[in-house]
C-alpha cells in the first residue's frame, strides 16, 4: 500500500466568524448600486413609519388619562385589516348565511398568504406587517427597473415611498402584495416573457380586482409590441398566457355562487358595504363634492373627501398625459381604474389607488430630474402629507 494512503488527510481549516459573516453577506454583492440604494431608502422610510406608529401609540391612547401606551402592533389593526384577519382565520362563511361584514368584497389572495405566514409567525398582525414589508421591497426594486434604473429609478421609488398614502404599503393591506406581483408582471411583458407575465398577473388578480385591469393593459402591450411584425402570427400563441388572470376571478366568483347562490355576490357586497352601486361619473363627482363642501359632515370626513376629489383630478391628468404620449397600455390600466372608482355613489379609496399607478411615479421621477427645484417643492410637500395620512390611519380615523 502506498505510504501516501497511510497518511492522515489534511485538516481543512474551519472558517473564522469573520469569514462566515462574509459568506452570509455575499449575496449583497450581487445587488447593483441602484438595488442597494433602493433597499436603503425603503428601510429608512419603514423605520420612519415605525417611529410614527410608536408616537401615535403614546400620543393618542384610547383613554386620554392612560398611564401606559397601547401595544405598538395594535395601531396597525385598522379597518380592512380586520376583514383580512377574519377571512384568514375563519374563512368567508364561518356560519350559515352571508359572510360577516360583507367579507365577500375582499379577494382571497391576501388572506391565503396571511394564513400561510401565520403558520410560521404566530401573531396575525405581525404576519400581515411582514407580508407587506417583504412585498414592498420587491415592488420597490421592480419600480426602479420600470423607471429605467439609474437616478430615475431611485427617484421613482422615493416618490412612491413618500406619497401621501404610503402608510398602506406598510400596513397589513393588499397594496404592497399587489405591487410585488403586478410590477414584475409588467417587467416580464416588456422583456417578452409572456408566460411569466401571465402567471404573475394571475396571482395579482387573486389579490385585487385591479389584476384584471392589469391584464387588459398587458393585452394592449402585446398588441403594441407586435404591431407591424411580419411574423406576428407566430407570436399569438403567447397571448394565451394572458387568459390565466381570468381564472382566479372566475374561481372566486364560482365559490361565492356555491355558497350564496349569487353570481354577483362580490359586487353586491361592495354595494352594501361601500356604496359601490353604479352611478354616472358626474353623479359620483357631485355626491363627493357635496360631502366635501356642503358642511353636512364632520370636518375630518369632509377633508378626506376633498382628498378624494384631488386624487381623481390627479388621475385624470395622468390619463391625459399618457394618452398624449400614446402610451396606450398604461393609459388602459389607469382608465379602467378611474372608471371603477369614479362610477360609484361617491369616491372611495381613490388616494390609495394612486399607489398602484406606477406611470405616475415614473413620470414624476423623470420630470423632477429635469427640474431640480420642482423636486424640492414636491418632496417638501409630500413629506408632511405622508405623516398626516399615517397619523389618520394609525389613530383609527377614516382614511379612504
Amino acid at each position: 500500500m502506498p505510504a501516501a494512503l497511510l497518511e492522515a488527510p489534511p485538516v481543512r481549516p474551519q472558517p473564522t466568524p469573520r469569514r462566515r459573516k462574509l459568506r452570509r453577506l455575499r449575496w449583497l454583492r450581487r445587488l447593483s448600486d441602484l438595488d442597494r440604494t433602493v433597499l436603503v431608502t425603503y428601510l429608512v422610510t419603514r423605520l420612519a413609519l415605525l417611529v410614527t406608529a410608536y408616537c401615535v401609540a403614546r400620543l393618542f391612547p384610547a383613554d386620554p388619562d392612560a398611564k401606559r401606551a397601547r401595544p405598538l402592533l395594535s395601531v396597525w389593526e385598522q379597518w380592512d385589516w380586520w376583514h383580512y384577519r377574519r377571512i384568514a382565520e375563519f374563512g368567508y362563511f364561518p356560519g350559515a348565511g352571508r359572510a360577516d361584514d360583507n367579507a365577500e368584497a375582499f379577494f382571497p389572495g391576501f388572506p391565503l398568504v396571511l394564513r400561510a405566514v401565520h403558520l410560521v409567525v404566530p401573531h396575525w398582525t405581525l404576519a400581515g406587517l411582514l407580508i407587506s414589508l417583504v412585498s414592498g421591497a420587491v415592488a420597490a426594486l421592480a419600480l426602479a427597473r420600470i423607471a429605467g434604473g439609474g437616478a430615475a429609478g431611485g427617484r421613482a421609488v422615493l416618490l412612491l415611498l413618500l406619497s401621501p398614502c404610503a402608510v398602506f404599503l406598510a400596513a397589513g393591506y393588499t397594496e404592497a402584495l399587489f405591487l410585488a406581483l403586478a410590477l414584475p408582471a409588467w417587467l416580464a411583458a416588456r422583456r417578452d416573457r409572456w408566460a411569466l407575465a401571465g402567471v404573475l398577473a394571475a396571482a395579482a388578480t387573486a389579490v385585487r380586482i385591479s389584476g384584471l385591469f392589469l391584464t387588459a393593459a398587458l393585452l394592449v402591450q402585446f398588441l403594441v409590441t407586435y404591431r407591424g411584425n411580419r411574423q406576428w402570427w407566430r407570436r399569438w400563441r403567447r397571448l394565451s398566457w394572458l387568459a390565466l388572470p381570468v381564472l382566479p376571478a372566475f374561481a372566486y366568483t364560482a365559490y361565492l355562487r356555491a355558497e350564496t347562490g349569487d353570481w354577483m355576490a362580490w359586487k353586491h357586497a361592495q354595494e352594501r358595504g361601500w356604496y359601490r352601486e353604479f352611478h354616472p361619473p358626474w353623479e359620483a363627482w357631485a355626491h363627493t363634492w357635496s360631502t366635501a363642501f356642503d358642511g353636512a359632515y364632520p370636518t375630518g370626513y369632509a377633508l378626506l373627501c376633498q382628498a378624494e376629489l384631488l386624487a381623481m383630478l390627479l388621475g385624470l391628468g395622468l390619463l391625459g398625459w399618457l394618452l398624449r404620449g400614446r402610451r396606450w397600455p398604461e393609459a388602459t390600466y389607469v382608465a379602467l381604474t378611474l372608471w371603477a372608482l369614479g362610477t360609484s355613489y361617491w369616491y372611495t379609496s381613490v388616494p390609495r389607488a394612486t399607489l398602484l399607478w406606477w406611470p405616475l411615479w415614473t413620470g414624476l421621477a423623470a420630470w423632477t430630474l429635469r427640474r431640480p427645484r420642482a423636486a424640492t417643492v414636491l418632496l417638501c410637500g409630500l413629506t408632511p402629507l405622508t405623516t398626516l395620512y399615517a397619523v389618520v390611519f394609525l389613530t383609527g380615523r377614516w382614511a379612504g
